[in-house]
């Protein structure tokens, strides 16, 4: 059953959708069945992993507000283990219209429900708000991972963010946990990104990722061309961050994978 990771921060420019193409494509790389979910009515997930939005069929909104199944929408992309359910522009009317659904807050999770058991890990690339969208994106995820940018303004609505997490949490999904902060963006050769980073850490402790994504401009051309930053430059900065992002996850939830080769077998406990 896929481990659900949402993607969130409601201040815009921080990496959100960067965090949730290149984890998702590193997750995939490193042999994980990966399913990268977009409910950003922007749509950037789904240009930067190589789709036209004119072509899509079937997207996200139609599943939430119309007759479309999860597998209905799912697309294979050019990275094996790396599906994707792409958004659309209608989806910014989708609160509008969902407005009056019971249990409106659950239309993801039941969605994906469906899903879960075909994938190794979902990434829920959420929008850039805390409205009925978000919400539904953290209700139907096991954690929620928060980029943040090494900027001075940094803390500015993480507040409002997290208190909206602990809302989800104590109403609507018990068992939400914080993957963790990811501070990204990051200049080593300014000396304000190293105190921002030093300020988050002693105010969140565990709770921030030890890997920190560099700024690199790889990774900033890399949606240009409808690539990851894996496949665009695999030796970048930018993708051997978010490869290692990829590593953190799997080593925070004993999800390692012990490849075949690595296993040694004593003969002497052999029945």
């Amino acid at each position: 059953m896929a481990r659900i990771i949402g993607i969130s921060n409601q201040k815009g420019g921080v990496g959100k959708t960067t965090t949730a193409i290149n984890l998702a494509a590193s997750l995939a790389v490193l042999e994980y069945k990966t399913l990268l979910v977009d409910a950003d009515p922007q749509a950037n997930s789904t240009t930067g992993v190589g789709f036209d939005l004119q072509n899509i069929q079937q997207s996200i909104y139609d599943c939430m507000v119309g007759d479309a199944k999860a597998s209905d929408a799912i697309l294979k992309t050019e990275i094996p283990n790396l599906d994707l359910i792409p958004s659309h522009i209608d989806l910014v009317g989708a609160e509008l219209e969902m407005i009056n659904y019971p249990n409106r807050e659950n239309v993801i999770k039941h969605l994906l429900d469906e899903i879960r058991d075909e994938y190794d890990f979902i990434v829920i690339d959420c929008s850039p708000s805390l409205g009925l969208i978000t919400v539904n994106a953290l209700v139907a995820s096991d954690s929620v991972a928060i980029p943040v940018q090494a900027e001075f303004f940094a803390l500015e609505g993480l507040g409002k963010l997290l208190n909206t997490i602990k809302i989800v949490q104590s109403r609507l999904n018990t068992s939400l946990a914080i993957e963790g902060i990811l501070m990204t963006m990051y200049d080593s050769r300014l000396r304000l990104c190293n105190q921002i980073v030093n300020e988050v850490r002693r105010h969140f402790e565990d709770m921030v990722f030890d890997t920190i994504i560099h700024r690199n401009s790889r990774l900033s051309e890399a949606p240009s061309v409808g690539k990851p930053a894996i496949l665009y430059d695999a030796e970048s900065k930018g993708a051997i961050n978010y490869l290692n992002l990829a590593k953190e996850i799997l080593q925070k939830n004993n999800m390692t994978k012990i490849k075949e080769t690595e296993r040694t077998i004593n003969p002497d406990n052999e029945q």
